[in-house]
């Protein structure tokens, strides 16, 4: 079904058949890419999970820890809820640097591989 003719949408790009998408996704490479993604994103993941939830139960079950004052009129639920927001832009930020340094150039040279052009 799929040929190796270029993409509508991308003039002189070679489109790789489904036979060679299967063979790329059993290479030591793919599997590389993966386990890197994988290294990363997972463990990352549980534990803003752990944060995230952790959260939401002190803040149903503990509203009196919650409501304590930390910082002038700011109480612990407060603080801990705007850590939410700084959290997620960090690890977005250190996905970015992750993806920018490990896997964008296995995957860029995935696909040149793939398209013919390395």
């Amino acid at each position: 079904m799929a040929s190796s003719a270029a993409a509508p949408d991308t003039p002189g790009r070679r489109v790789p058949t489904r036979d060679e998408f299967a063979e790329v996704s059993q290479s030591p490479e793919f599997a590389r890419l993966r386990k890197n993604f994988r290294g990363f994103a997972f463990p990352l993941t549980v534990a803003f999970l752990v944060w995230y939830f952790a959260f939401v139960l002190l803040s149903a079950y503990a509203k009196d820890f919650m409501a304590t004052p930390f910082i002038g009129n700011v109480n612990i639920g407060i603080f801990l809820g705007l850590l939410q927001f700084v959290t997620t832009f960090a690890l977005t930020a250190l996905y970015i640097r992750h993806a920018n340094k490990n896997l964008d150039p296995l995957a860029n040279q995935i696909r040149a591989k793939m398209e013919g052009e390395a």
